[in-house]
């Protein structure tokens, strides 16, 4: 928490005449006190993603289940993915420009009202078509609900934005491991009605985003001056902006392609190549969605450390030898190697998601809006590619296609350094 200390105190000793040097030593840190101050909303905030995103977990936990009930193909569930995706992805930008000149506080409750309407509507659907509309509610919920969410989680951050997005984002990959696991032991053994039971998860996620919009709306007039003030000390050209960005979205790409391999397709490959049972390969993406989660609390905290931009380069890049040996390895070395990637691969997304606040000062929603959105509509565009790949190939051979996706990691060498040296709170 207060590794910023040291630096501040030098700064403040160069532009004080007075010895005051060992005043920061002895002070408590404003950065760490504003932190505890607000780590119950922060807390409440994880807690709610996690809601949220379990919820939204269980429709791909549920895709055996449902390629059983109505006959679909690889191409249709990679369809259904990109149906939640894409709505998802398209309207989250759009969200974020909105709010950012406009903010709602209570719109993280209306968001995920879309969540759980989509999610009673999955729960009875009768057809194919209506498996989409479902799946396209519930991808509208996660447009509303992350570019604002993770604003909040800016404002409550104290200084420490990346320690707040991990803590923040950690909860959502709580919640997306949470789901395969729990529809193995609900939705598998009593059918597709059973969905419906995760309506309560929603209606206390609405409930507690309810009373995080009272306090967004308190804060919100000083964090709209904090925001200015930042936007106003932005000096990097606008072709470096331009070229980091291309760079971020590059990375995305690689991340979210061979994460959507795991993710939607790694129970199938479990089943196909080492002959498990549907229960047992959740299981098994259960434990690889931990391992993200992990490596999500981690990527933030140390990218305030020692730098966003060296933990985007070694967690995308650093992932490849893994993803090499994968496709060869047996099931005990199939789940150690799932282990290392996610802890690896998933430390990037904090880092990079800060590393565009800083890059773009005082438009924290449309930062969010775009590289939440990236991250759904390319998750959702590497499903249904890889969907289509595997009818035809065999999901085994896609595997060995995906490894080396993250080579595309050498990008992070056109990121400018952007940290600021004092943390700001916009």
């Amino acid at each position: 928490m207060n590794e910023h200390a040291p630096d501040f105190s030098q700064d403040a000793i160069a532009a004080t005449p007075a010895p005051a040097a060992p005043l920061p030593a002895t002070a408590p840190s404003p950065t760490a006190s504003a932190v505890r101050a607000a780590m119950p909303i922060l807390l409440t905030l994880s807690f709610c993603h996690l809601l949220n995103d379990l919820i939204q977990s269980l429709l791909p936990a549920i895709y055996p289940l449902l390629k059983v009930n109505f006959d679909l193909s690889f191409a249709q569930i990679g369809l259904i993915t990109l149906t939640f995706q894409l709505t998802a992805s398209l309207l989250q930008p759009l969200v974020g420009i909105y709010t950012d000149r406009h903010p709602r506080p209570f719109s993280l409750a209306v968001g995920i009202g879309f969540t759980l309407t989509g999610l009673l509507l999955l729960s009875h659907a009768p057809s194919f078509p209506v498996l989409l509309l479902a799946a396209a509610l519930v991808g509208s919920g996660s447009s509303v609900f992350h570019p604002e969410s993770s604003r909040v989680a800016r404002m409550a951050s104290g200084g420490q934005h990346g320690l707040a997005q991990s803590i923040f984002q950690v909860g959502g990959n709580f919640g997306s491991s949470c789901g395969p696991l729990l529809a193995a032991f609900i939705v598998m053994p009593r059918g597709q009605t059973s969905v419906a039971w995760f309506a309560i998860a929603a209606i206390l996620a609405i409930i507690l985003l309810t009373r995080i919009g009272y306090w967004y709306r308190e804060h919100l007039p000083a964090h709209r001056r904090a925001a200015k003030a930042a936007h106003a000390q932005s000096r990097l050209p606008r072709r470096t902006v331009v070229i980091a960005m291309g760079a971020l979205i590059g990375l995305l790409f690689s991340k979210f392609f061979y994460l959507a391999s795991l993710s939607s397709y790694y129970t199938f490959y479990l089943m196909e190549k080492f002959h498990l049972s549907a229960q047992a390969a959740q299981i098994h993406l259960f434990v690889f969605l931990g391992a993200v989660a992990a490596g999500t609390m981690a990527g933030g905290p140390i990218g305030d450390r020692i730098g966003r931009r060296v933990v985007i380069f070694a967690s995308i890049l650093g992932v490849l030898p893994f993803t090499l040996l994968l496709p060869h390895a047996n099931l005990l070395w199939t789940t150690v190697l799932t282990v290392c990637i996610g802890l690896i691969i998933a430390s990037a997304f904090p880092a990079i998601v800060v590393y565009a606040q800083e890059l773009l000062p005082g438009r924290t929603g449309v930062v969010s809006g775009i590289f939440y959105g990236f991250s759904f509509g390319l998750g959702g565009l590497g499903a249904a590619l890889l969907g289509v790949l595997a009818d035809h190939i065999g999901i085994e051979s896609v595997y060995g296609i995906c490894a080396f996706l993250p080579a595309i990691g050498l990008l992070a060498w056109l990121l400018p350094k952007v940290e600021p040296k004092h943390p700001a709170r916009a």
